[in-house]
């Protein structure tokens, strides 16, 4: 997929060619109390790939992502998850979309007033009526899945800042979704949680083939362990460039594209 302001990229150095495309975003516009945040915007996801969407603040990374998982209705366009539209789908459909996927926020979204236990079983405990001890034994899996065994009665205020995310990812991964979306993971963390946060993203996309689409500003973990990014202009409103982040670091002839990957100035 090429499109017009699109750095022109080898589309092999991306993803596999025919790989299933798991989302799409189509003609997609996005307003906000009547403000034009994104127009025009067409873009694919394929499973099993990590995916980055980048850009500098005030671009809409988290506007679209909140529009491809069902917060934001979009002004024009569509997003459908595994052929379904998101925002024209039927209950049925919508109960499968809302499986399919899982969502890690910027702040960890735990509840202080409940152990880390309880906030990992929480989308279980919404939506499925499972016996206790098979509960508890899904939680502990994905707990010691993410390096948090043996905290699972602990309080949120009893955690590390890592510690957090983790828990949030653990918690988005407790109904196994296919996709996993993720709101600037890194925001808040030294390097070295970071970089330890990239690694279990990666055993997971690995380790389970799990989709992973990330809003990200944080150079170090997009060319560590982004396979591709798309990244957006606030001033276009439009995706300016997509491909390997590498590639197009030395490769791009757009300047906000270089500079963004390189953190030089315009």
């Amino acid at each position: 997929m090429i499109m017009k302001n699109i750095d022109l990229v080898e589309k092999e150095k991306n993803v596999s060619p025919g790989r299933e495309v798991i989302v799409r975003v189509e003609n997609l516009t996005a307003r906000l109390e009547g403000n034009t945040i994104l127009k025009d915007i067409n873009l694919e996801v394929h499973r099993g790939e990590r995916l980055f969407i980048v850009g500098r603040s005030g671009s809409g990374k988290t506007v679209l992502m909140k529009h491809m998982i069902g917060l934001f209705r979009p002004a024009e366009g569509k997003v459908t998850i595994k052929g379904m539209d998101v925002h024209g789908a039927d209950e049925r459909e919508l109960a499968e979309i809302r499986r399919s996927f899982g969502v890690l926020f910027q702040s960890g979204g735990l509840l202080g007033s409940m152990t880390l236990e309880e906030n990992t079983a929480l989308p279980l405990t919404d939506r499925f009526d499972i016996p206790e001890d098979l509960r508890e034994e899904l939680v502990r899996m994905k707990l010691a899945m993410v390096d948090l065994a043996g905290y699972e009665h602990l309080f949120p205020a009893e955690l590390s800042g890592g510690m957090k995310k983790r828990a949030g990812l653990a918690r988005a991964m407790v109904l196994d979704p296919e996709i996993l979306f993720f709101d600037e993971p890194s925001s808040g963390l030294d390097p070295v949680t970071s970089a330890e946060l990239d690694r279990t993203i990666v055993g997971i996309n690995e380790g389970m083939g799990t989709t992973m689409v990330i809003v990200s500003h944080e150079l170090s973990s997009i060319l560590a362990i982004g396979q591709r990014i798309i990244m957006l202009d606030g001033d276009e409103k439009a995706i300016i460039a997509e491909g390997e982040p590498r590639y197009l670091l030395e490769n791009s002839a757009d300047r906000r594209v270089v500079a963004f990957l390189s953190r030089s100035a315009d």
